[in-house]
């Protein structure tokens, strides 16, 4: 699969994001000399993390028969140390619906497995970058 980042010429650094048939804006905050017309590229990958923890919960139930009626994930950054090689995200869910306190931890055990947490924690990703 093929994801583009194409420039936004009306903005000073916006880019549009093309994934399969979707769109999403990327931008840098003003004060990095964006315009905030989208979430940074720290932002997204922070959100790819609650959003892979919340499809997985919302998949685990489904597939035991929890009977989970909501799910949030929260996820907060702290990069204070990301130029010495450590980022920290703290993802916090919120279930809803009959759940025991049982149901609840094999949920909670279930996020933490989740494949972009995995991807994130123990797999090394090699990029490369070339000029077409």
């Amino acid at each position: 699969m093929t994801i583009k980042a194409i420039r936004d010429q009306s903005q000073p650094m916006r880019h549009i994001v093309h994934v399969r048939d979707h769109i999403i804006s990327a931008d840098a905050s003003v004060a990095e000399g964006g315009g905030d017309a989208g979430p940074s590229p720290h932002d997204l990958y922070d959100a790819a993390l609650s959003a892979c923890k919340a499809l997985t919960v919302v998949w685990y139930a489904k597939h035991k028969g929890i009977p989970l009626e909501h799910v949030e994930v929260s996820t907060e950054r702290d990069a204070s140390e990301e130029r010495k090689g450590v980022y920290r995200l703290a993802a916090t869910l919120h279930l809803s619906g009959d759940l025991s306190d049982a149901q609840r931890q094999e949920l909670l055990a279930a996020a933490g497995k989740c494949p972009l947490h995995k991807l994130m924690t123990a797999v090394t990703t090699e990029v490369t970058t070339v000029l077409a």
